[in-house]
C-alpha cells in the first residue's frame, strides 16, 4: 500500500560492530559501550521517544572464522567480535520503556523448544507483550563445533528440525494452559487454589527430533506467542518463513531482487493457507542525512574514511561459508552450495540477479557501507528515496542500520522522521503489545486464525 505507515525498526547487535564495518573507530561512535547496561537502556529510551516500532537485535553463535580459516581477521577488524547474549538485555530495556518492541534472535538448532518457550513466555510477561522472536537456524561451523556436534547439521535438515521445533513451542504456548487456569482464589472454608490443575494440560509431543510429554512450565503471557520474525530466503528458508513468520527480513540484489523474494514468499504463504497480505517485509537500510544534501554528503565522506572494506568481506565469508581471503576483488560471484546462508550468495548469481557481480561490487559497493542499500541526503531527498524503495521492493519498512551509534538514529529521527510524519507515513499507535502495534488491522495480540500457531489454540 503506497500510503501505509512505514514499519521502523532499529537494527543492532550486542557487539562492538554489526554491519558498520570499521566505523567503531569513529570518535563519535558509542558502540564500544555494548557491555554497559546503561548503553542499552539509553538506546531503548531514545528509540521509543523518537517513534520507532521496535529494536531488532541480531545474534550469532560461534566465532567468525571462515575468512583465512581462523578467527584472527574478525577479532582484529572487530567483525561481530566480541559478542554478548542479547536476550539478557531485554528486561532492563523494557523496564525503561512502555511501547518499544524487542525482536531478539534465538537459534532453533542449539536450543531446546521447552526451554525456548519458557524464555519467551518470561520476556513476554516482563515486557507486557512487547517481545518478538527472530527465528534462525544458525550458519556457522564454529557454533556446531563448540555446541556438541562434530560438524554443522546440513542446511535443509536444520529447517526440518526447526519445523518440529515450532510445532512443540506452539503446543506449549497455545495448547497447554487454558486462559482461566490461574484463579488465585482463597475460599471461605480455607481451601486455596492458585492454578486449577485440570486446566493445565500435557502436550504429549513425540517427534523425530523432540520428545516433550508434559505441559508448559509458564502461565500464558500477553501475546502467548511472541511476534515471529525470520530472514530465510533459500528454498527451505522461504518455505519456513511463508509458514511461520509474521515479519520477514528480506534480502536481494537491488530492488528487483528484493521484490522477487517478497512475491515468492507471499505466493508460498498463500499456498500454505495464509493470507499473503498478512506478512510484512523489512530490508536493511543505511541512511546518512543532515539538514540538507550538502551536509549529508560531507558526513558520508567523513564516515567513509573509517569504513573497513576487508571487514565487510570477512563478514561475507562467515555468512556464505566461503573463504574469500584468496579471491580477487574483481572475481565474478557465482552460486555454490554451502551449509551456511545460501541466499546471501545466491542473490548475486547472474541467473538470479540478471547481471554479473564482482566480489568488490557485492561486498563493498561504491558510496555505500557493505551490502546494505544506502540513502544519502537531506530530509526530502531521503524520504523520497525511501518511499521509492518501499514501493519498488513492495516492502513495508526498514531495519535501520547504525553506522555511528547513536548518531545515525538521532540524525534519522531529527531530519527524516518529521518529513515522513508530514507525509502521513509514520504510525501513531497506543497498542500495548508488539503484535497489535505492527498489525493494528488484526485487532488482537495473538496470532491470526490462518497462522499455524492458531491450530494449536484451545
Amino acid at each position: 500500500m503506497p500510503d501505509a505507515p512505514i514499519l521502523l525498526s532499529a537494527f543492532t547487535m550486542a557487539t562492538v560492530s554489526h554491519l558498520n564495518y570499521g566505523l567503531w573507530r569513529h570518535p563519535d561512535d558509542q558502540t564500544h559501550r555494548y557491555t554497559d547496561i546503561s548503553y542499552w537502556v539509553e538506546l531503548a529510551q531514545f528509540l521509543e521517544k523518537s517513534g520507532f516500532d521496535c529494536v531488532f537485535i541480531a545474534d550469532a553463535l560461534g566465532m567468525i572464522d571462515v575468512y583465512g580459516g581462523s578467527a584472527d581477521a574478525s577479532l582484529r577488524h572487530g567483525v561481530q567480535s566480541p559478542l554478548i547474549d542479547p536476550l539478557l538485555l531485554v528486561s532492563a530495556m523494557a523496564a525503561a520503556t512502555d511501547r518499544l518492541g524487542f525482536g531478539v534472535t534465538l537459534s532453533t538448532t542449539y536450543e531446546f523448544p521447552y526451554i525456548a518457550a519458557r524464555k519467551f513466555s518470561t520476556l513476554d510477561h516482563l515486557t507486557h507483550g512487547r517481545i518478538g522472536w527472530n527465528i534462525v537456524t544458525s550458519q556457522q561451523e564454529s557454533a556446531a563445533r563448540n555446541l556438541g556436534l562434530d560438524q554443522q547439521i546440513p542446511h535443509d535438515e536444520r529447517y526440518a528440525r526447526a519445523e518440529e521445533f515450532m510445532e512443540v513451542v506452539y503446543k506449549l504456548w497455545q495448547n497447554s494452559w487454558e486462559d482461566d487456569a490461574v484463579v488465585r482464589r482463597t475460599g471461605p472454608d480455607g481451601e486455596s487454589v492458585y492454578t486449577v490443575p485440570e486446566k493445565v494440560h500435557p502436550i504429549r509431543h513425540e517427534g523425530r527430533y523432540f520428545r516433550v510429554p508434559d505441559g508448559h512450565v509458564s502461565a500464558p503471557s500477553p501475546q502467548r506467542v511472541p511476534l515471529l520474525l525470520q530472514a530465510g530466503a533459500s528454498s527451505s528458508g522461504s518455505d519456513f518463513a511463508a509458514r511461520h513468520a509474521e515479519v520477514i527480513f528480506v534480502v536481494g540484489a537491488g530492488a528487483r531482487g528484493v521484490r522477487d523474494n517478497v512475491r515468492r514468499i507471499r505466493a508460498k504463504a498463500e499456498g500454505f493457507g495464509r493470507d499473503p497480505r498478512s506478512l510484512k517485509f523489512l530490508t536493511a537500510v543505511a541512511i546518512v542525512t543532515g539538514e540538507n544534501d550538502e551536509e549529508a554528503l560531507d558526513k558520508l565522506c567523513e564516515y567513509q574514511r573509517y569504513y573497513d572494506p576487508t571487514a565487510s568481506i570477512v563478514h561475507y565469508a562467515s555468512m556464505t561459508g566461503v573463504d574469500w581471503a584468496a579471491t580477487a576483488s574483481d572475481a565474478v560471484l557465482h552460486y555454490r552450495t554451502t551449509q551456511a546462508s545460501q541466499s546471501v550468495l545466491k542473490q548475486f548469481d547472474p541467473e538470479v540477479s540478471g547481471r554479473t557481480w564482482t566480489l568488490s561490487e557485492a561486498a563493498n559497493p561504491k558510496d555505500g557501507f557493505g551490502r546494505a542499500t544506502t540513502f544519502v541526503g537531506g530530509p526530502k531527498t531521503v524520504a523520497d528515496a525511501l518511499e521509492a524503495w518501499l514501493s519498488d521492493t513492495e516492502t513495508d519498512g526498514i531495519n535501520l542500520i547504525q553506522l555511528i551509534n547513536p548518531a545515525s538514529y538521532a540524525d534519522f529521527a531529527r531530519y527524516v522522521m518529521p518529513e515522513l510524519r508530514a507525509r502521513g507515513r509514520l504510525r501513531a499507535s497506543d497498542a500495548t503489545t508488539l503484535r497489535a502495534r505492527i498489525f493494528p488491522e488484526h485487532g488482537s495480540s495473538r496470532p491470526r486464525s490462518d497462522h499455524p500457531a492458531a491450530r494449536h489454540a484451545r
